[in-house]
Order: C-alpha cells, then sequence, then structure tokens
C-alpha cells in the first residue's frame, strides 16, 4: 500500500516515542512511504523551529526520510479545504496515487467532498493495517 504521511505525523513519529512512531516504522516495514518536496520542508521547520533539534539532527531526520520515501512531484488539489496550507499535502497524495494520507489535521480528516484517497489518522491507520486493539 502506497502511504502519503502527512508533517505532523512525521514530526510526532521523530519528536516523541509512541503511535507515530509505530506508523512511520510499520510503514517503512511493509509499506511504501511517500512523501513530496513540501512535506520535507514542513518537517525541517518544524523540528528545528518547534522541537528545538539542532540543524544537524534536523538534517540527518530529513535525509533518511529522503532516503526511504518515495519523493512525489508537487500538486495542488481542486478540492476545496478549510486551510489553504493543505492544498499541497492533499493534492501531492492524490497526484501520487496514495493509498491512503494519514495525518493529524482535522481539517482534512473532515473534509466535507469525497476524494479519491482514505483520509485517515494514526490510530485510524493502525486500525486499518493491524486491526483493532481489543478492549
Amino acid at each position: 500500500m502506497r502511504v502519503f504521511l502527512d508533517t505532523n505525523v512525521l514530526v510526532a513519529a521523530f519528536a516523541t516515542r509512541g503511535l507515530c512512531a509505530d506508523v512511520f516504522r510499520l510503514t517503512l516495514a511493509a509499506h511504501e512511504l511517500a512523501v513530496s518536496e513540501v512535506v520535507l520542508t514542513e518537517l525541517a521547520r518544524a523540528l528545528a523551529d518547534k522541537v528545538g533539534l539542532p540543524r544537524r539532527e534536523v538534517t540527518s531526520v530529513v535525509a533518511f526520510v529522503r532516503q526511504e520515501a518515495t519523493l512525489v512531484p508537487a500538486a495542488r488539489a481542486k478540492v476545496p479545504v478549510r486551510d489553504p496550507g493543505d492544498v499541497a499535502i492533499l493534492g501531492a497524495a492524490l497526484a501520487c496515487g496514495a493509498d491512503v494520507l494519514v495525518t493529524g489535521d482535522r481539517d482534512l480528516l473532515e473534509l466535507d467532498q469525497p476524494v479519491r484517497i482514505r483520509i485517515v489518522s494514526p490510530r485510524g491507520f493502525w486500525d486499518l493495517v493491524k486491526g483493532p486493539a481489543s478492549e
């Protein structure tokens, strides 16, 4: 399955331990990771500015993701979205034929219009590929 991970999922995967890190590792191990240059640029900025990683670490993380992922071309979604910043994310995911877009962005998770891609939260992706956790 081709999986497009949004910036917020990648930032959480590298900044914390938990579900997003597990989703990232699972994607690398069993699926095809797809990202765009926009995601890599946002990832570098967020890791440096919001997480406070040193530049050397940021460069290393971005290089690792670039090496492991299929880099997809920039595209703009023709679907109305509430946040203009999401146009490039959704556009790239759609243009590359991703099967799923994994995001924590509520604006994308709650689109009013149907799109040709499954958009799920990290938990939704985990449940999709691993099955819901038993209670």
